[in-house]
């Protein structure tokens, strides 16, 4: 759709999803990337494990604004020695403070073993109460089927991010099936 203020066209990209249930944290998100009506690519990979493994983070919005933001939440765990919560708090004040970062148009969704937060440009820094995090234009989708599928089912956190992406790419346009998906025990 044509942004007639800027003058330029609306990228348009992704459903990220991560649950949590019992010991096991999975993250995954789809890969349709979307430019005014068009798709651009249908593959892309827009989660990914970091800190040799230990952390994984996904990103819903401007592709190259979302690997800015990975690059710099990665440096931000390097600093203070893998401590996600904290990574994530510094990268949001400086998301919210720094002029350059503060055009960045993406969501951040960063788990570890312990930890699934949200993370915004906003200053945002949201740990879910029931464990399950969505961002991106088909996140309301996910996140209600999500939630159902915890309540009503028995399964595994990676079978309900799947399902979860799989019913919001039946509704939301700029949602698609091909999914990346990440876990940690």
């Amino acid at each position: 759709m044509a942004d007639r203020d800027r003058g330029r066209l609306e990228w348009h990209a992704t459903t990220i999803v991560s649950v949590r249930r019992g010991d096991v944290v999975a993250v995954g998100g789809d890969g349709q990337v979307t430019l005014g009506q068009t798709i651009m690519k249908a593959d892309a990979a827009k989660v990914r494990k970091l800190l040799d493994g230990r952390v994984i983070a996904g990103f819903a919005g401007s592709a190259a604004d979302g690997f800015a933001l990975l690059e710099r939440f990665e440096g931000s765990l390097k600093e203070y020695n893998g401590n996600v919560p904290k990574a994530a708090t510094e990268l949001a004040k400086q998301w919210r403070t720094d002029r350059a970062m503060r055009r960045l148009e993406a969501l951040l969704i960063v788990a570890d073993a312990r930890h699934s937060l949200l993370v915004s440009g906003m200053g945002d820094v949201i740990q879910p109460s029931d464990g399950i995090l969505t961002a991106g234009s088909g996140g309301a989708y996910a996140l209600a089927a999500a939630r159902a599928l915890i309540k009503h089912t028995t399964l595994t956190a990676p079978e309900i991010v799947r399902e979860s992406l799989a019913i919001a790419s039946g509704i939301d346009i700029y949602t698609n099936e091909f999914v990346t998906l990440e876990v940690l025990p």
